[in-house]
This record gives C-alpha cells, sequence and structure tokens, in this order.
C-alpha cells in the first residue's frame, strides 16, 4: 500500500510514522509549510518543525518533502476566518485547516498519487465490518456497509474527531490514524522508549500561522479597531469600551478589560458595534439549551434519512465532553433550501456561538457523523429553570 503521512514536527506524527515502520510500512513523509516567508510575525515554527520532521526522515532513513500551501491556505482558510469574524461569528480555522489544506490542497497536489494519507490525530477509522450496537437508538447496524465512518478516540481528552468534523467522504475513506487507540501518556512513552527527536515537545497550542502574535492582533490586521461600548445587559448601564466586536465571540470571559469581574459576553450588536455582558458566575443570561444547525456536512452518509427527532451525542466546541440531547430535521424553507437540524439538549450550554461548528455524534459517543455551522440560538437565553 502506498502511503503518505503528513508531519508536523511534534510527537503525534513522529509516533505515527514509528508505528507504520513497526508494521513494516515505510510511508513517504511531508511537511506542509503555510507561514508566510517574508513576514517575520505571521510564520509560524517552520525551521524548528522542519529540524525534527529531518531527524525522523533521518532516523528511518525515509524521504521528506516540503509542499509549499502557503497561497492555498491563505486564499482558502484565512478568507475565511477573516470573512466569518467581521459577520460576527466565531470561526474555526483549525477545523477548515484540515479539510481544505490537509486532506484538500496537499490531495490536489501530491496526495492523490497515494492509497492511504496518514496523520498523528486521536481518532479512528470504523472499517472491517466493526458492528457497534444501538449507534442510533434502534437495532444493531453494520456501519462499515456505508464505507468508512469516523470513530472516537478511548482518550476523550485528545480525541480529534471534531477538528476532522468536516472531511468529506472521500477523505475520510483515505485516512489512515494509527494513534486513534492510543491514549496521550501511551504516545508519549513509545517516544520516549524509542529516543524520537520531539519526545518531550510541547503540544502546539492555537493556529499555527499566528507564529508571534496573538489572536487579536492578527485580526487587527485585517480589520482594524472601531471603538464601541460595552453595556451590562440588564440594566443598560455602559461597563466599558471595546476595540471591535470582532475581537470577541458569545460566552467569551477572558480579555474584556472590565473590572469587577467576572463579564460574560452574552450578545453583540454588529451594526451598533455594541457588546453586551452579563455579571457573574452564575448568570443564566450565557446559557442555552437549543440551536439550530445550517449547512450540515456529513462525514460518510446520513444515517438519518427518515423525518423525526433522534438521540445524540454532540460538541460545540472542542472539549473532553459530550453532551446529550435530540436531533431533529427541519423542513427545507427559501432561507435555507437545504434544511436545518434543530438541537434540543438535555442541560444548558455555556457560549453557544453562531459560527461555531457543532459535531454531532452516534447517541453512544462513539461514531462521528458530521457537522454544521450554528445559526443562532432557537430560544431565549434560559432565566431559570
Amino acid at each position: 500500500m502506498n502511503i503518505a503521512l503528513l508531519l508536523s514536527g511534534g510527537v503525534d506524527s513522529a509516533v505515527a510514522c514509528h508505528l507504520l515502520m513497526e508494521q513494516g510500512i515505510r510511508p513517504d513523509l511531508y511537511y506542509i509549510k503555510i507561514g508566510m516567508d517574508g513576514d517575520d510575525e505571521l510564520t509560524c515554527t517552520a525551521e524548528e518543525d522542519l529540524e525534527m520532521c529531518r531527524a525522523i526522515a533521518h532516523r528511518y532513513k525515509l524521504p521528506l518533502e516540503v509542499v509549499d500551501l502557503q497561497k492555498e491556505y491563505w486564499d482558502r482558510v484565512v478568507t475565511y476566518t477573516m470573512d466569518h469574524v467581521k459577520r460576527g461569528l466565531t470561526p474555526n480555522p483549525d477545523v477548515m485547516c484540515n479539510r481544505l489544506i490537509k486532506f484538500g490542497a496537499f490531495d490536489e497536489k501530491v496526495g492523490y498519487q497515494y492509497d492511504r494519507l496518514c496523520t498523528g490525530h486521536y481518532a479512528r477509522c470504523i472499517r472491517d465490518n466493526e458492528i457497534f450496537c444501538d449507534p442510533l437508538g434502534g437495532e444493531s447496524v453494520d456501519l462499515s456497509a456505508h464505507h468508512v465512518w469516523l470513530g472516537t478516540a478511548p482518550d476523550p481528552v485528545k480525541d480529534q474527531t471534531d477538528f476532522l468534523a468536516q472531511l468529506d467522504s472521500q477523505q475520510v475513506e483515505k485516512i489512515m490514524l494509527p494513534l486513534g487507540n492510543l491514549p496521550k501518556a501511551e504516545v508519549r512513552r513509545i517516544a520516549e522508549e524509542a529516543h524520537l527527536a520531539p519526545a518531550h515537545r510541547k503540544d502546539s497550542q492555537g493556529i499555527c500561522f499566528l507564529g508571534k502574535i496573538n489572536y487579536s492582533d492578527f485580526v487587527r490586521r485585517f480589520l482594524g479597531t472601531r471603538t464601541g461600548d460595552v453595556i451590562e445587559i440588564e440594566t443598560g448601564k455602559k461597563v466599558g469600551e471595546h476595540q471591535g466586536y470582532w475581537f470577541h465571540t458569545i460566552g467569551q470571559r477572558k480579555g474584556l478589560g472590565l473590572g469587577g469581574g467576572p463579564w460574560f459576553v452574552v450578545k453583540k450588536d454588529l451594526e451598533q458595534n455594541i457588546l453586551y455582558v452579563s455579571h457573574g458566575y452564575d448568570t443564566l443570561l450565557q446559557y442555552g439549551k437549543c440551536f439550530d444547525i445550517a449547512g450540515f456536512h456529513f462525514l460518510t452518509g446520513d444515517p438519518w434519512l427518515a423525518e423525526g427527532s433522534f438521540d445524540v451525542t454532540f460538541k460545540i466546541r472542542h472539549t473532553d465532553r459530550w453532551r446529550t440531547g435530540r436531533l431533529t430535521r427541519k423542513a427545507p424553507t427559501a432561507e435555507c433550501p437545504e434544511g436545518l437540524f434543530h438541537i434540543d439538549g438535555d442541560d444548558p450550554i455555556q457560549g453557544i456561538a453562531p459560527g461555531q461548528f457543532a459535531v454531532v455524534y452516534s447517541r453512544d459517543g462513539r461514531i462521528c457523523f458530521g457537522s454544521g455551522e450554528i445559526v443562532a440560538p432557537s430560544v431565549s437565553p434560559i432565566r431559570g429553570e
């Protein structure tokens, strides 16, 4: 089998390479370059990453090629990010990077030559006639009859199915995930025992292309600043100022610059450039239970072909907690001809932000079916039970 492995310079992809070699599989190694040449502030740690990648390639005597996808990244992912931010939405560039760059532009340029594309993500491919009992609340279903499905990793803290939840069926068919059944501690142990160069390297945090600057500084370069009021929603009292609604997201607590906290962003007025906040940890205005999902993207296939409501688990951000609720398919409308999915959560959810991806799983949380963008909470924020 012809395999391409994407190295990042971190411990996860290095261990993925090690595990393939232990199985007698010799992959071709690739490093994707997305930082901007000539802009020291907007480059990631490419040289250090490449040094680690070269060490792995040298260790196993494997070919390593650098694939320059800077233009594709900025045309596709950065454009998506800035468009969402400008419209007051909460983007997820890491999710779109996987869909559009690692499994998109890379495949267009190089990956099409390979049978499998291997990464160090913590997720599983469900194939080989693996049967899951009661995934949809009915009888046992052989999901492999519908090709390959994306399964969650046993380590809930490290599970990364939400980062892969915008892939299409062809991308899922091709993916190879050697770390899917391993907890992070075991991956570190393997790296240490094998004396891999990145064994003690810290996990990357945030978005790679930001490099040395933070997210707000990056957004400022594209959208500038615009002073606006911060208003306490319960009283209508002005409690501060901000430099632009695009720097803030629903549910945000840190970085507001307000004294006497905690304060939470609960609403944004884009036309007036006003942030509405609520005070205190127990404020119910930051919670909701229901929301709509538009443009739902199925990873493999639609398991809810029939009309009705279904028990599911779901996430609205990258956490180690799956939430339970009911998913209902809503009829198409003129505004949304493809139809909507509606989620009724069993428990209050903090910070439901339009633009975020809602990722939907089987009732037992073992299969990731896909994701779509949150449109808006369908009911008013919770004010009491």
